[in-house]
């Protein structure tokens, strides 16, 4: 299969699924995602595929949905979207083998609820991570709102969803979310390494144990995301909601406009 929006690699047994829309540092649009889960179901039939790697193209793992086309949205697509939404993070949590996020940027929005779903996390030294949803008074839409409590303890996970504000990998590790941080200059053949160790392990074994472990985590409640996305809709579409997310849109594009201007 072609893909436009991401890049997959197949190497050594390691499947390396990269984000490919640097420019828009990786904000991920309806095409986008539907190529994602296209690519997961790919690695997860490929009985060569170990370990699949997920990471961005340059300076961004992910800065969340694509504001624009989420703003444009009509029910019928908004709907379709958190559908596909749902279907994506199942095809990691579901998937086969184990599922490394690698952050080799920014992971905010819907970009840190890919990396919640996934089996471990690396990260690049100095970046950040978070839900600032908030900050466009809307809720997270991709399950953060019940991965992050579970993963982090309600207290501090609250703290994050209600402020919006990026916090460290470095917190983040402290905290027990992320496994292992890497400089800069090496991030991408340590994390290289990492997957070839793990895709070294028998594969059989590799897949009862991540079955084993997600089911004495628990994972997270189908009804409770299907409470979240309901209420997101809800507000979403309600005229307070596309008030907030135009307004979002207007300040973005005069942003956008003074950088053009200034070449800053």
């Amino acid at each position: 299969m072609i893909y436009e929006n991401i890049i997959l690699s197949i190497e050594a047994g390691v499947a390396t699924l990269t984000f490919n829309r640097p420019s828009k540092l990786n904000a991920m649009n309806a095409h986008m995602m539907n190529e994602i889960i296209a690519a997961l179901e790919q690695t997860n039939i490929d009985e060569k595929v170990r370990v699949v790697v997920i990471t961005g193209a340059g300076k961004a793992f992910m800065a969340g949905a694509d504001i624009v086309e989420y703003a444009q949205q009509t029910k019928s697509n908004f709907n379709r979207f958190q559908n596909r939404g749902r279907c994506l993070y199942a095809a990691i949590e579901g998937h086969r083998c184990p599922v490394v996020a690698a952050l080799n940027g920014v992971a905010f929005g819907g970009g840190f609820e890919i990396s919640l779903a996934c089996d471990m996390i690396l990260a690049v030294a100095g970046s950040q991570a978070g839900l600032p949803e908030i900050l466009l008074n809307l809720i997270p839409g991709g399950g953060g709102t019940q991965r992050l409590p579970k993963k982090l303890g309600i207290n501090r996970a609250m703290e994050l969803l209600l402020t919006g504000k990026g916090t460290s990998v470095e917190q983040l590790q402290a905290w027990g979310i992320i496994n292992h941080i890497y400089p800069e200059d090496s991030f991408a053949e340590d994390v290289r390494q990492f997957a070839k160790a793990l895709a070294e392990r028998a594969p059989e074994p590799v897949r009862l144990l991540k079955q084993l472990a997600r089911s004495a985590w628990g994972g997270v409640d189908s009804a409770n995301l299907a409470i979240e996305n309901q209420l997101l809709e809800t507000y979403y579409l309600s005229d307070a909601g596309q008030q907030q997310i135009q307004a979002f849109c207007q300040r973005s594009l005069e942003r956008s406009q003074r950088k053009a201007k200034t070449g800053s």
